[in-house]
């Protein structure tokens, strides 16, 4: 039981590391606008959208707030990232800690 006390600490500790070094080289700031750009290239950006629109339409402008609906729409926004624009975020953040020493 001990190893998975331990690994918890470690795995925060990685994590951690692993944001402080894409902050401090600038590639969070660089992946994060690929992702965008990705994003509104297939379209995801504009569904997103019309969903808002949907929900604010069903219930009334008076009836929404911004904090209802972002806790509405996030659920659907992550489950509807095309498999292709992880794959794509999740190799480039690969190769970037593959050319990182000490992580």
């Amino acid at each position: 039981m001990a190893d998975l006390d331990d690994k918890k600490p470690r795995d925060m500790r990685m994590k951690e590391k692993i944001n402080q070094k894409l902050i401090e080289t600038g590639e969070k700031e660089r992946l994060k606008e690929l992702l965008r750009t990705q994003l509104i290239e297939c379209g995801w950006r504009d569904e997103l959208k019309v969903h808002a629109k949907e929900i604010v339409k069903e219930r009334g402008i008076e009836n929404v707030t911004v904090d209802n609906l972002i806790a509405e729409v996030t659920p659907k926004a992550r489950a509807s990232v095309p498999d292709a624009v992880k794959k794509d975020l999740l190799q480039r953040i690969r190769t970037f800690l593959s050319q990182q020493p000490g992580l």
